[in-house]
């Protein structure tokens, strides 16, 4: 079968399970197309497997945390890698030895799970291997501004970890810890320097 029909009969699969699924409901949050192209993929093929799931929107430096029904439970900006790219060096290497190209937030699906870091903290892992994560936003120096990057309008003064998806302590204790950290989930990072659709299209073909 060629690789255009396999991405027909994708697309055919997707369309008639978009006809039986509501797309998940961003209510007053703010998103963009992609976020929600994401989530109304994830819901027609229900591709989280009954699991609380994120949509993380890399170029809007947001998250979006659902429930296993695909309800909103919440949304928030977080801090993301560095430098802009969607793929990780791919070892658990300490942060301090990563070079600035090195500091990404991957892209792509993520079987994620709640673990401890090696201070004791709770964190949701999305790449254990990597050493990647979501967690609170912790003490920094001075002048890394990471609060006042998250509380700036603006996503383009978000890139400062060194790839972990950095969220407000208020919101990760109210939102993520509940729902994704309570067991398994699914969380998905949406591409910057690639398009959204071809992640989502890379998905339908593997499961081909």
């Amino acid at each position: 079968m060629s690789g255009r029909m396999r991405l027909l009969l994708a697309a055919c699969g997707w369309l008639c399970a978009a006809a039986c699924h509501a797309a998940p409901d961003f209510g007053v949050a703010r998103a963009s197309a992609d976020a929600r192209y994401a989530a109304t993929w994830v819901a027609a093929g229900a591709d989280n497997r009954k699991l609380p799931f994120a949509i993380v929107d890399k170029r809007d430096a947001r998250i979006y945390v659902f429930d296993a029904d695909g309800r909103l439970v919440g949304a928030s900006p977080v801090l993301l890698g560095l430098t802009q790219g969607d793929f990780s060096v791919g070892t658990g290497r300490a942060p301090s030895s990563l070079s600035f190209a090195e500091r990404t937030t991957p892209a792509g699906r993520f079987d994620a799970r709640p673990g401890r870091n090696d201070k004791g903290e709770d964190i949701v892992w999305i790449d254990y291997a990597a050493s990647l994560a979501i967690h609170r936003l912790r003490p920094a120096p001075a002048h890394e501004r990471r609060p006042a990057r998250l509380a700036s309008p603006t996503p383009d003064d978000n890139r400062i970890s060194a790839g972990c998806i950095v969220a407000p302590v208020a919101f990760y204790d109210a939102v993520v810890a509940p729902t994704l950290g309570a067991g398994r989930s699914v969380v998905y990072v949406l591409p910057e320097a690639h398009p959204v659709r071809g992640l989502f299209e890379a998905l339908d073909l593997a499961l081909l």
